[in-house]
Order: structure tokens, then C-alpha cells, then sequence
């Protein structure tokens, strides 16, 4: 399996080394399940980013129309000639 060499704070690895010591587990352990949790809120983020979307995009007259003042103005609109 690929590794990643991560480089902590004097600090931060006293804290590491407590916080593994009181949950019974290893540091590496800690450190990794901490960064695969990071990538599942990430990955959960991105897909309601894109669900929220796609909503959207369906129902963009229902929001136009219940929201017109927010609705960007057209090109050239309210301009005098």
C-alpha cells in the first residue's frame, strides 16, 4: 500500500500521541482514520453539491418565478440608447 510521510508540529504530535494513547489505538491508525473521514465529507459535500444542482436546474422557472427579484437581469436591460 502507497504511504504518505506527514510532518507535525512538536505540539501537534504530543497531541497525536494523547489523543491515540486515550482511544486505545495507534497513531497511524488515528492519523488515517482522520484523513479517510476527511475524504468521505468531502466526497458527501461534492455529491450534495451536485444534487442541489440538479434540482435547481429542474425547477429553474419555479425559482424564477417565485424569486424574480433575484433572477439576473438581462443584457442591456434598463440601459437608455
Amino acid at each position: 500500500m502507497p504511504a504518505l510521510n506527514v510532518e507535525f508540529s512538536d505540539r501537534e504530535l504530543e497531541d497525536l500521541r494523547q489523543i491515540a494513547k486515550e482511544r486505545g489505538t495507534s497513531m497511524k491508525a488515528l492519523v488515517r482514520e482522520a484523513a479517510a473521514a476527511d475524504i468521505a465529507r468531502h466526497r458527501a459535500l461534492q455529491e450534495g453539491a451536485e444534487a442541489f444542482r440538479r434540482f435547481f436546474a429542474s425547477h429553474a422557472d419555479e425559482f424564477a418565478a417565485a424569486f424574480p427579484d433575484d433572477e439576473p437581469r438581462a443584457e442591456g436591460a434598463g440601459r437608455a440608447a
